[in-house]
């Protein structure tokens, strides 16, 4: 079966989100119908540890580390996706940013 749809779930900080946005649109990710521009958004509590070696965005090696940040999903068509994981990637300030990408079963063809 061939997707046409992505999800995207993006975890960045508040201060990133007019960039990300803005990413998004040079990338027609979450263009719908005669939108764009289209996403959603909660604020969400995440852990993380960074490990030796690491260069952490927010957080100390070694130590256990608590807070919030967001929850961007945007929907992207299948054609779109690899440059629409690039462009986030470019303004993402994490060193590994967690890009989850989930394919939908939109627009089925039976």
């Amino acid at each position: 079966m061939k997707f046409k749809w992505y999800l995207f779930q993006i975890l960045i900080p508040e201060s990133h989100l007019d960039r990300l946005q803005k990413a998004l649109q040079e990338v027609d990710a979450g263009h719908i119908g005669d939108y764009d521009s289209c996403t959603s958004y909660i604020e969400t509590k995440g852990t993380w540890r960074p490990l030796a070696g690491s260069n952490p965005y927010d957080g100390t090696p070694g130590e256990l580390s608590y807070g919030t940040e967001l929850r961007v999903e945007v929907l992207v068509r299948a054609e779109r996706a690899k440059e629409t994981e690039i462009a986030i990637r470019k303004i993402h300030p994490y060193e590994e940013p967690v890009i989850n990408v989930i394919p939908l079963m939109k627009d089925l063809e039976y």
